[in-house]
C-alpha cells in the first residue's frame, strides 16, 4: 500500500485526534425522552470515540479539544484516562459558574426500535470548543517535537464554528507537512452546517487528506458525489454503485490514497445488514457482511469502523484484513449503549475470524 507511515519508535503518539466530546444521556432501554424519570450518562463524539477505541487496543493515542474546568469537564477527564489515552494537549478553560461563555455540549439520545428509529437532541450551542481558534494549539511543536504517526479528525469538529474549520485547516495542513498520515470522516451533520457550507468547507481541506472516511449521505452532503440507486429510507445499497462513486471521489483529489465507507442497509431500529467497503491503490476490498445485525445501539458504529480500519494500516495488516477489523469493531460497538467501544482487540479478531455468539466460558 502507498500510504508512509512513520515508524513507531520515532513517534511519541501512533494516532492524535482532533474534536469534540460531549455528555450524552439516554433513557433506560428504548424509553422516550419526555417520559423517562431516568437518564443513563455516558461520554463520546466521533474523533474522541477513534482515539478512545485505539488506546484499548493498545495504540499511543492522543486527543485534542477544548474543556470546561469544572465536573462536567472532569466527567470526560475520568472516561478518557479510564482508557490510557493521552489528553495533555487538551486546552482547559474556566467555568463562570453559569455556562454563559464557556460549557460542555450535551446530547439526549433515544434508542429506537422497531420502525422507531433513535435519535439525538443537541444541546451543543456555545460550547468551549467551538470557540477554538487558530493559534490555540502550537501544532508545529506536537508534529515535528512530540511527532505523531496518524492525525484524524472530521466533519462534526470542522462543522461546529467557522473557527473549528479554520484550527481544523491549521491541523492538517501542519499533520501534513510533517509527513504525517491524515485521515478525515466526513461524518456529515445537517444539524451543524447545510449541504453548501460543508461542501465548501471540506473541499478546501482535501487536499491535506490521505485516508477519506464516509457513509453514503457524507459523500453526497459533504462532497457533493451522489450515489446511484440509493432511496432516501436506505433499505438496499448497491456495492457497485459506491464503486462508481469512489472512483469518482479517487479521481478528483488523487491525493487520497484510502477511501472507506460503511454499508448500512436500515431493517428495523434494531437490525441492520451492515459491512463496509475500502478503496486502495486502484483496488476494492469488501468486508464479511453482517445480516440482519441486531443492534443494542447503533450511535458509534461508524467509529468502530473507522478506529478498526485505523488499527490494521496502522499495524501493516492486509488490505482485506483492514476492512474486515473495520467492520467487525463496527459491528461490535453497536452490541452495546454509548458512543465509546466497550470492545477489546482480541473480541474484535474473534468476530473478524468468523466467531460465533455462543457463550465464552
Amino acid at each position: 500500500m502507498g500510504l508512509k507511515i512513520q515508524e513507531a519508535k520515532t513517534c511519541e503518539f501512533d494516532i492524535l485526534t482532533l474534536g469534540e466530546c460531549m455528555i450524552r444521556l439516554s433513557p433506560p432501554g428504548h424509553q422516550r425522552l419526555e417520559l423517562t424519570p431516568v437518564l443513563e450518562v455516558y461520554a463520546g463524539g466521533g474523533e474522541y470515540n477513534v482515539a478512545y477505541a485505539l488506546s484499548r487496543f493498545g495504540l499511543k493515542a492522543g486527543w485534542i479539544s477544548r474543556l470546561v474546568d469544572n465536573p462536567l469537564g472532569h466527567f470526560i477527564r475520568s472516561h478518557a484516562r479510564a482508557s490510557g489515552m493521552d489528553i495533555s494537549e487538551v486546552v482547559w478553560v474556566p467555568f463562570d459558574g453559569v455556562g454563559r461563555t464557556e460549557r460542555i455540549g450535551l446530547n439526549f439520545s433515544e434508542v429506537g426500535i422497531g420502525v422507531r428509529p433513535s435519535t439525538v437532541v443537541y444541546d451543543r450551542g456555545h460550547t468551549a470548543v467551538s470557540h477554538m481558534k487558530p493559534g490555540d494549539v502550537d501544532w508545529k511543536r506536537i508534529f515535528i517535537h512530540r511527532k505523531v504517526r496518524w492525525f484524524h479528525t472530521g466533519g462534526i469538529f470542522t462543522a461546529l464554528s467557522d473557527s473549528c474549520a479554520d484550527v481544523a485547516a491549521e491541523a492538517l495542513k501542519a499533520a501534513h507537512e510533517a509527513g504525517c498520515i491524515v485521515s478525515y470522516d466526513l461524518n456529515y451533520r445537517s444539524m451543524l452546517w447545510s449541504c453548501r457550507k460543508a461542501a465548501s468547507v471540506t473541499k478546501a481541506l482535501v487536499p491535506y487528506i490521505d485516508v477519506l472516511i464516509g457513509n453514503e449521505e457524507d459523500f453526497q452532503k459533504a462532497l457533493g458525489f451522489e450515489v446511484e440507486g440509493t432511496d432516501s429510507c436506505l433499505t438496499h445499497l448497491s456495492v457497485e454503485a459506491y464503486k462508481k462513486m469512489v472512483i469518482k471521489v479517487a479521481a478528483a483529489y488523487p491525493n487520497v490514497q484510502v477511501v472507506g465507507t460503511t454499508l448500512r442497509e436500515v431493517v428495523s431500529g434494531l437490525k441492520n445488514n451492515w459491512s463496509a467497503i475500502v478503496y486502495a491503490d486502484g483496488e476494492f476490498v469488501l468486508s464479511k457482511k453482517y445480516e440482519n445485525l441486531e443492534i443494542e445501539d447503533r450511535v458509534g458504529g461508524g467509529d468502530g469502523f473507522c478506529s478498526g480500519l485505523i488499527y490494521g494500516l496502522l499495524q501493516g495488516m492486509k488490505l482485506q484484513e483492514c476492512v474486515d477489523l473495520g467492520a467487525a469493531h463496527g459491528a461490535l460497538a453497536q452490541s452495546t449503549r454509548g458512543d465509546s467501544t466497550m470492545a477489546t482487540l482480541a473480541e474484535v479478531k474473534r468476530v473478524m475470524c468468523g466467531g460465533s455468539a455462543r457463550i465464552v466460558r
